[in-house]
């Protein structure tokens, strides 16, 4: 099996793109399944975390944004690492992440490799 990183993107910025309580309830609940679907195929690595809303990126000449990268009104929120066989497989994982029930939402696929891959 191979690590796929799973990237969820959001828009971090924008308040009115911010789920409600009652919206941030059902997510939890509808995220802790997919979770436990993963875990319970045996495809969830060690690794993963939320991020916060804050943050800082550095550019070449001392250039300093005082605010995560954002494209698109979307910035990282957070990131799961998978197992699974190929790109596809992977893919097929993150189809049924519940992240992809909100708007100007995305998950990105990108699996891992060694130095020298």
């Amino acid at each position: 099996m191979k690590e796929f990183v799973l990237l969820f993107r959001m828009d971090l910025t924008n308040k009115e793109a911010q789920p409600s309580q009652k919206q941030m309830e059902i997510y939890m609940q509808q995220w802790m399944e997919w979770i436990n679907e993963i875990t319970d195929n045996d495809q969830l690595a060690d690794g993963g975390n939320h991020f916060s809303k804050q943050g800082r990126v550095l550019k070449p000449n001392n250039e300093v944004v005082e605010t995560p990268h954002i494209a698109d009104n979307n910035s990282i929120a957070g990131y799961i690492i998978v197992l699974a066989e190929n790109l596809d497989e992977a893919t097929k994982i993150a189809k049924k992440c519940p992240i992809l029930n909100g708007q100007n939402t995305s998950v990105e696929i990108r699996q891992t490799s060694t130095p020298g891959q």
